[in-house]
């Protein structure tokens, strides 16, 4: 089968031997066998493509395409697939599955897997999938629920390899060999526990694998281990994972008792998720937009352009102001945005390093007014050098060196102030206890707009007049 599956890749690349087994052809060739119910393609093609190409397939292919294939081909896809595409395309597939079907796809994933694809449900889906697993897996998927919503409680895994403080290197080795039904698929480190299962210890494999089979335990515990309260949020975990470089780490309950543990591999995931989301918050964008149904995209969207108009209609009522001024001169209304344009992408500039800084906590507030300081005199800057080249410009190309220097004195004064608030207004925000990255984009750029159309115009009129 593999071959076959070889066989067409090389003949729709046109070439000997290719490093990719998906392409769009295939894709396409694939969507078409789905379609003509060829079970033999289909078949020989999912067992061919790894987790995370399958998981691309399903993303790539429309909607009526993928339930058909999730539908007669599901019990031939790994589980694992559904942890590795988008979580509102995630939840689209396995809504259009039956519960049985699904149940069976959570039932065969590690409990941090299994909770994270049961969150995304909608609750009576949910509900009717919970009642279809095993008393076990109900158990556990029941308690992740109770935690808060990104908590460390709910991106724990359960399975976790915990071991006795008196053993020895010997008792570990056995236990692992013996309990190999048991053991979580993957995992970094052994916590060491006492009766009252509280965590004492951490041993990473490869000290295990060193030592002698005589070593006490206690003598290859690490110097620091990081419990982590479950009800952490899961921004501070990731944020302790990097600072720490450390590849696992015990999860505790209020009672200081272990519940389970939270591995590098999951860290990656949150970091990777909050990064994206702060990237598409900042655009007014949510996470899941390519996947989700044309009407919902576009009410969420709204909400954000909307909130654009008003700051675009306050800039608009500044220049109206300054209506007689732009009639008389119309080489105003020609470079006034030019001004504003400058301060909203100096802005921006600012915006993004202080909003990286504070998800990052790089920014606190023993440096706040050291950052807030060095990103105006950054603005101030730039905005002598554009001063001066804008000046230049407006001047030779008008013959009017009084204009020049008025968009001169206007470019420094924006700059300016796109340094001081890009900075300061994400501070702010992040003090208020809101997401800077959500509306610090508007408020900046209304800054901006209205500063520069002020100063630009309000100059003119004083000085050109």
């Amino acid at each position: 089968m593999r071959k076959k599956i070889h066989d067409i890749a090389q003949e729709l690349n046109g070439t000997e031997d290719t490093s990719f087994l998906m392409t769009d052809e295939q894709i396409i060739t694939m969507i078409n066998a789905v379609r003509a119910q060829d079970s033999d393609t289909v078949s020989a093609f999912l067992k061919d493509l790894s987790v995370a190409d399958t998981a691309e397939l399903i993303a790539k292919v429309n909607g009526d395409d993928r339930d058909e294939l999730l539908l007669m081909y599901g019990d031939l896809l790994d589980p694992s697939v559904f942890t590795e595409i988008d979580s509102e395309l995630c939840k689209n597939a396995l809504t259009s599955m039956p519960p049985e079907q699904v149940a069976a796809i959570i039932s065969a994933l590690e409990s941090d897997d299994a909770l994270e694809l049961v969150i995304n449900l909608e609750e009576n889906f949910q509900q009717e999938i919970i009642r279809k697993l095993s008393d076990k897996i109900r158990t556990a998927v029941e308690e992740g629920l109770n935690f808060p919503e990104d908590s460390a409680g709910r991106l724990m895994q359960r399975e976790v390899v915990a071991i006795p403080e008196f053993w020895t290197t010997g008792n570990v080795i056995d236990y692992l060999q013996k309990e190999t039904n048991d053991l979580p698929d993957d995992f970094f480190d052994i916590f060491v526990i006492n009766p009252a299962y509280r965590v004492v210890g951490q041993i990473p494999l490869h000290k295990i694998v060193r030592a002698k089979r005589f070593d006490k335990i206690e003598t290859l515990l690490l110097d620091e281990i990081h419990p982590i309260p479950a009800d952490m949020d899961q921004e501070e975990v990731a944020h302790i994972f990097r600072r720490d470089d450390i590849t696992s780490a015990p999860v505790i309950d209020e009672n200081g008792r272990l519940i389970g543990v939270i591995t590098i591999d999951d860290v990656i995931d949150v970091i990777d998720e909050e990064a994206q989301e702060d990237l598409l918050k900042m655009a007014g964008v949510d996470q899941g937009d390519l996947y989700r149904a044309v009407i919902s995209t576009t009410e969420k969207r709204f909400r954000w352009l909307f909130i654009n108009l008003l700051t675009a209609i306050l800039a608009s009522l500044v220049i109206s102001i300054f209506d007689a001024t732009i009639e008389e001169i119309v080489a105003l209304a020609v470079l006034m945005p030019i001004v504003a344009s400058m301060g909203g992408n100096a802005g921006t500039q600012t915006l993004t390093v202080a909003v990286r800084a504070l998800a990052t906590r790089e920014l606190s507030g023993a440096n706040t007014l050291r950052i807030i300081w060095k990103e105006t005199l950054v603005g101030s800057l730039n905005g002598v050098a554009f001063a001066f080249i804008s000046g230049m410009i407006a001047s030779l190309w008008f013959g009017n060196t009084m204009l020049g220097f008025v968009i001169a004195m206007a470019m420094l004064i924006n700059l300016f102030i796109a340094g001081l608030f890009g900075a300061t207004i994400p501070i702010i925000i992040n003090r208020m206890g809101s997401d800077p990255a959500v509306s610090s984009t508007v408020l900046l750029t209304t800054v901006t707009d209205i500063t520069g159309f002020l100063s630009f115009l309000g100059l003119a009129s004083i000085f050109m007049f």
